[in-house]
């Protein structure tokens, strides 16, 4: 079981690091493509917007599939999009790719979690899904810096082709190490059925708001840090936020199975904390620091926390519930880099912890209003 969980730990990687690489390497994409960098920087939103717009309607049209073969599918869409990315000079084909890429995307994310469930026995499904999600935080503390290291040696396009030989290496990896899983038999469940089912809702709402709350502050940091008189640490920041975000996952991977509803709550709490601290004491470098590694370890383990409850909420219709979160998770992601540019604008960087320590009030309550369904008490 373990190697298989670890190349579902490898797909969320792959997920994740060809999305945010673009981010990395900006500079040299956009003189290699011709456009100024604002218009390069559009491939991490083409990539969202396909993730966005297909993972609902491709879930349901999949759901009869053997996972494996879906699974694979998903991973050569990587390897495609990104071999394209890798060899194209013509910025319209890149925003092609990177469009292909994002549907990729939405089939391995709406697939990981309920894979990993499948591949556990009950008292551990959780804890294989944290496995899984550490694919997250290894993606955005190791593989980003890797990657732009690369391209800074070699050219952002090295960083692209690394990315489509890692695809394919995991493709054999999948096929030979992964067993297969059957779809869901009698075909898709329909996604409004999906939406009736008691916790669901609740589970969607949580994954939203908070989604948006962190993105708006994740996606400034840069600014916010330079507001703070930090902006020449923003390297070290991150890398203090994805070391606390391993450690995040690894306490709700010891526990998720026995308190999900309780870790939850904690992971809010802790994020509210830094948001607090952030913005009442900016000041401070050592203030800061604690902060972020306080945000780090309260975020970590939400990936892995919501897409547990949106399996169990879900019930038969768990695929359908795991694509809708997907949807959801990239729509804020998109509606927080928005609101956040407004913010930044119109109040100016200070605002970012006030707006997500706000942000996380109706978190809190959903959580604990839910409690029944969506995030139950497992006695």
């Amino acid at each position: 079981m373990t190697r298989s969980l670890l190349a579902l730990t490898t797909a969320a990687f792959v997920t994740v690091l060809t999305e945010a690489l673009p981010a990395g390497v900006l500079p040299g994409m956009s003189a290699g493509l011709g456009v100024g960098e604002a218009a390069a920087g559009q491939a991490v939103t083409v990539y969202a917007l396909g993730t966005a717009l297909t993972a609902i309607p491709l879930s349901a049209a999949t759901a009869a599939w053997p996972r494996k073969r879906l699974l694979l599918a998903g991973v050569g869409g990587f390897a495609v999009a990104n071999t394209v990315t890798a060899l194209s000079s013509a910025y319209p084909l890149t925003m092609v790719a990177r469009f292909v890429a994002g549907v990729a995307a939405g089939v391995v994310w709406a697939l990981l979690a309920g894979y990993a469930r499948r591949l556990a026995p009950p008292e551990r499904q959780g804890r294989a899904i944290a496995v899984v999600m550490a694919g997250i935080p290894l993606a955005l503390s190791l593989g980003i810096p890797a990657g732009t290291f690369l391209g800074g040696l070699f050219g952002w396009r090295s960083a692209f082709g690394a990315m489509s030989a890692i695809a394919v290496v995991l493709l054999g990896w999948i096929a030979v190490g992964v067993p297969d899983q059957p779809g869901q038999a009698g075909g898709r469940v329909p996604v409004r059925r999906t939406l009736t089912v008691p916790g669901v809702l609740p589970v969607l709402a949580v994954t939203l708001v908070f989604v948006l709350a962190h993105t708006v502050l994740y996606t400034y940091v840069a600014a916010f840090l330079g507001h703070a008189g930090m902006g020449d640490a923003v390297d070290v920041v991150l890398l203090v936020f994805g070391v606390a975000s391993m450690a995040g996952i690894w306490v709700v991977g010891t526990r998720i199975d026995r308190a999900l509803p309780t870790l939850t709550v904690l992971s809010t709490i802790l994020v509210a904390v830094a948001a607090t601290i952030l913005a009442t004491a900016a000041g401070s470098p050592v203030l800061v620091y604690a902060a972020v590694a306080l945000w780090g370890l309260g975020w970590g383990g939400v990936p892995t926390l919501l897409q547990t409850a949106a399996g169990n909420a879900g019930g038969d219709a768990a695929d359908n519930a795991q694509a809708m979160l997907v949807t959801l998770w990239n729509a804020a992601m998109a509606a927080g880099g928005v609101a956040g540019g407004v913010l930044l604008d119109a109040a100016g960087p200070a605002a970012f912890p006030w707006t997500l320590l706000v942000l996380l009030v109706p978190v809190l309550a959903v959580v604990l209003g839910a409690r029944r369904h969506g995030f139950p008490v497992v006695s």
